[in-house]
């Protein structure tokens, strides 16, 4: 496969045998999202790579914009597992937000030889009845509403506080980005992986895995807290002062966590 087949990321080299992390951003966002990380990990203590998933950021034009064919989430997620193979990655330190933790997630299941571990930063694991609602609500008048009207609600029924705002801000800025066929396509996924996050809930995943959640995150903290109680490789860290994206509400934290995280790990490798 070309490089111009795949999807548009970008590479950030550190030392030749630095270990690599790999950021995978959320629906309706970019690699911007990470801004605060690049700034932080760059240099030569890791390979950094940054992947805008299909319709978003740079990869807008990707393949099959142009078709009315919905998105497969395996495919999706193969799409990311496509660029490591390219440059011949070596496992790697998957790093995720929001939905793109599912995505992450998947690679582990169906590429386990792609991954060195999972980092779930505001991970996404159940939908409680708020979100359930909501994603019912967004289906009805997807076609009716422009989407970046129903993309500013979702943001402030996610993320409603004032410390928040940063974030929400974010989120907003990214999707307007987005074409509406694209966006339609995304919400049909929700179908998609409501049968992915129960197989993930009741199965563990031979790799390390950390969450890292906002303590305000009050519609999926409490589902990943049962469920890292429950998987013996998991384990979890909830951020004060954070809502959804915690990467941006607490990037000091978030980056100290993963650091220590992935660190620990390459150590007890050697």
């Amino acid at each position: 496969m070309s490089e111009q087949q795949l999807l548009h990321h970008t590479i950030y080299r550190g030392a030749e045998n630095a270990p690599w992390l790999v950021f995978v951003h959320g629906a309706g966002g970019s690699s911007t999202v990470w801004y605060k990380q690049l700034r932080n990990f760059r240099g030569q203590e890791y390979n950094i790579m940054m992947i805008d998933l299909r319709g978003h950021g740079g990869s807008v034009f990707f393949r099959d914009w142009m078709n009315r064919k919905p998105h497969e989430f395996a495919e999706v997620c193969r799409d990311v597992v496509d660029v490591l193979e390219h440059y011949n990655i070596p496992p790697a330190h998957l790093v995720g937000i929001s939905l793109g933790t599912l995505v992450i997630r998947k690679i582990a299941e169906d590429y386990p030889e792609r991954v060195s571990s999972l980092i779930m930063g505001g991970a996404i694991v159940k939908f409680n009845l708020r979100s359930r609602l909501l994603v019912w609500l967004v289906h009805r008048i997807k076609r009716f509403l422009p989407f970046i009207w129903i993309y500013k609600i979702y943001a402030f029924i996610l993320m409603p506080r004032k410390r928040h705002r940063k974030s929400r801000s974010l989120f907003v800025r990214q999707a307007k980005k987005l074409y509406h066929k694209e966006f339609l396509r995304w919400i049909g996924i929700t179908h998609q992986i409501k049968p992915l996050m129960k197989f993930f809930r009741e199965n563990n995943t031979n790799h390390p895995v950390l969450y890292i959640m906002g303590d305000e995150d009050y519609m999926f903290l409490p589902s990943v807290k049962l469920v890292a109680s429950r998987h013996e490789n998991a384990r979890l860290v909830v951020v004060p002062e954070s809502g959804h994206v915690v990467n941006v509400d607490q990037p000091r934290n978030f980056n100290r966590l993963v650091h220590t995280f992935v660190r620990g790990l390459e150590k007890n490798r050697k």
